[in-house]
């Protein structure tokens, strides 16, 4: 009976649950619970491509494979930001090309067969993927089977699996290349232009016509008479909808307090400097002392004239001028002081072309960890390169190589730069922070009171309209991403927290507005659509009138009278944007199709209203066939860089890495 009891109890329990989740089905529309589940799956999303999502997790994995792929091409670990966003930009076009591209490719009837990709990496086939890569070419920058066969015999040997991922990449890359070009060939094969066609094409751009015109201003002050009607515009709104369309932006101001050194900063640099002056001009290893006391560390590179205003121009002003020698005085370039000392001079080449020796036992994937994967490549600034003799060979951070050539020298010198720049204390530090408190204390979360509190406090609150979730950057201040992503978490009249970056700046933000992803609240674009129904309309009534004034005149002194103006001419005029610059679109359009010898108009154009007679005509010869051809090769090109936009687009591919990244 026990056992009895206790189904009963926990049946009763999941029948409870059972009842109330077909209420809320019954109350809440079913959409609207996929709409939600939906919402929840995609927060964790970076996009979606042609309806598939694309996971943060997924995309992750992506960008960690590109990375390790940057390493073995560049045989460098370092990444900056812009290197950063480059790799994943590279993950995400991959995922277009997987999932959107190829897949369009093939329901074309496009395919890359096993036969093509043998083909490729012997060579039969050109793919710029292997014979554009420095790692498979010979001294002569001519691909070499030979070498990519070498490559290929080191991956079973590589345990850490490195060389076979870039191997994957590279049979990628050549078969998304095929895709493309076959792809790409069908745009290009498909716009045919017959002998007919080009023809008439010479002909028409050939063609010019002379005209003698009248044109009426529409002024810049407003017509009050003018009206244009809510209605008018939300009928302009629902036809033309579809230009509407925006991404979601937010309307934001913000005040920034850039952390800089004071006068006491600056001097204290300056003294810091002084104290080590002496000991810096007697100094016997320089490398050591300046790793120890000075901004910036010995660089035994060769300079010429010219290249130290990379440093400062005072600097290379001090080394270079007549007969320099020893130890310059203390130098300044803002708020960074000098001290530079001529180390050495000499005859020394600009450039210095070496080849790589492998040693018979190195393994590939060090070479391409540790060098540019050339076997040919200029190596500037080494020290034993650039003075060893031709054809000798030289040892670089364990790597050695053999002095192919060298250009001819030039006057060179070495130096040692004792550097110091002012940075802000802490008490600087503390000062601009506590100005950001106050404003950030004074708005209390609040617009309206963040408006009086810059008023009060003296400080400018910059604009910034529309802002996109992709962008992070503030006027002259990078690396904002943490204001972009506050502001698109924030509500409307919400004022952010002091947010700091690269803790050179102190910003405090204010949402002013939001504009979500789709098509445009009619009230925002209210004011655009007024001034294309106003222009249309005032163009109309200013026609109407200069068609009153000028009824019953037969020449065109005449209508130039009646309308208070001049008659202007224009020769050699054509339906061309090429020859007729400067002139208003819809004045070229209309003069180019009317009879000769008669008063035409009123035209509305762009800028005025034009009345005008066409006075002659005439065919030339500078447009050519040539022209013509690279002309519709132009149309073609744009036709093919468009193709994966216009796929994108049809597949409504939304990319929302700017959330994360």
């Amino acid at each position: 009976m026990a056992v009895l009891e206790t189904i009963r109890v926990k049946l009763g329990i999941f029948i409870t649950v059972l009842i109330a989740v077909a209420l809320l089905s019954f109350i809440i529309d079913p959409s609207t619970l996929q709409s939600v589940s939906s919402s929840m799956s995609s927060k964790y999303d970076v996009g979606e491509i042609d309806g598939k999502a694309i996971s943060y997790t997924d995309f992750q994995a992506d960008v960690d494979r590109f990375t390790v792929i940057n390493e073995i091409m560049t045989g460098s670990s370092v990444q900056n930001e812009e290197m950063q966003v480059s790799i994943r930009n590279a993950a995400w076009q991959s995922l277009i090309d997987k999932h959107l591209f190829i897949r369009n490719a093939k329901a074309a009837g496009i395919n890359v067969g096993e036969e093509e990709i043998v083909d490729i990496i012997s060579g039969v086939i050109d793919s710029p993927v292997f014979t554009q890569n420095p790692a498979f070419c010979d001294e002569n920058g001519v691909f070499s089977p030979a070498l990519l066969s070498d490559f290929v015999s080191y991956i079973s040997t590589d345990e850490t699996g490195r060389l076979q991922m870039y191997w994957d990449y590279l049979i990628e890359s050549a078969t998304n290349q095929q895709y493309y070009d076959k792809y790409y060939s069908l745009f290009a094969q498909s716009n045919v232009v017959n002998p007919l066609m080009l023809t008439n094409e010479i002909e028409a751009n050939n063609s010019t016509f002379d005209v003698e015109f009248v044109m009426v201003p529409y002024g810049y002050t407003q017509d009050s008479t003018v009206v244009v009607s809510d209605s008018e515009i939300k009928k302009y709104y629902d036809s033309h909808k579809k230009f509407f369309q925006q991404p979601a932006s937010r309307d934001i101001e913000y005040v920034v307090f850039e952390v800089v050194p004071s006068a006491e900063d600056i001097a204290a640099a300056n003294e810091d400097l002084v104290k080590v002056y002496d000991e810096f001009a007697a100094a016997e290893n320089m490398k050591s002392f300046l790793l120890a006391n000075s901004d910036r560390q010995y660089d035994a590179t060769w300079y010429k004239a010219g290249e130290l205003n990379t440093v400062a121009k005072v600097v290379n002003d001090f080394v270079f001028a007549d007969k320099a020698k020893g130890v310059s005085e203390v130098l300044s370039n803002g708020n960074t002081f000098y001290a530079v000392r001529i180390m050495e001079e000499a005859m020394v080449p600009d450039s210095v072309f070496v080849k790589y020796v492998p040693a018979t036992s190195e393994n590939v994937d060090s070479l391409l960890n540790t060098v540019d994967p050339m076997w040919i490549t200029q190596v500037p600034g080494f020290e034993d390169v650039m003075t060893a003799k031709k054809n000798s060979k030289v040892t670089v951070g364990g790597l050695t190589f053999e002095v192919v050539d060298r250009t001819a020298p030039v006057a060179k010198k070495r130096v040692a730069v004792l550097e110091k720049t002012a940075v802000p204390s802490k008490e600087t530090v503390n000062g601009y922070y506590s100005q950001a408190n106050t404003l950030a204390t004074k708005s209390a979360g609040k617009y309206e009171n963040f408006q009086a509190a810059c008023t009060e406090e003296g400080v400018y609150a910059h604009p910034v309209n529309r802002m996109l979730e992709s962008a992070s950057r503030l006027g002259s201040v990078d690396h904002t991403k943490e204001v972009t992503r506050w502001a698109f978490e924030a509500k409307v009249g919400d004022v952010s927290n002091i947010i700091t970056v690269d803790n050179n700046y102190f910003i405090v933000a204010a949402l002013k507005g939001i504009h979500k992803e789709g098509y445009a609240d009619v009230k925002e674009v209210a004011s655009q659509i007024k001034n294309v129904l106003y222009m249309e309309k005032a163009g109309e009534k200013a026609a109407a009138e200069v068609a009153e004034k000028i009824a019953g005149k037969g020449s065109m002194e005449a209508v130039a009278e009646a309308l208070s103006t001049t008659v202007s001419t224009k020769e050699g005029v054509a339906f061309s944007s090429l020859t007729s610059q400067g002139l208003d679109t819809k004045f070229i359009g209309a003069a180019s199709v009317a009879e000769d010898g008669q008063i035409c108009g009123p035209v509305v154009g762009n800028v005025g209203v034009y009345v005008y007679k066409v006075t002659g005509r005439d065919t030339g010869a500078f447009y050519t066939e040539d022209d013509a051809k690279a002309y519709d090769a132009q149309k073609t090109q744009y036709t093919t860089q468009a193709v994966v936009s216009v796929m994108m687009e049809d597949a409504e591919v939304k990319d929302n890495r700017a959330r994360f990244f």
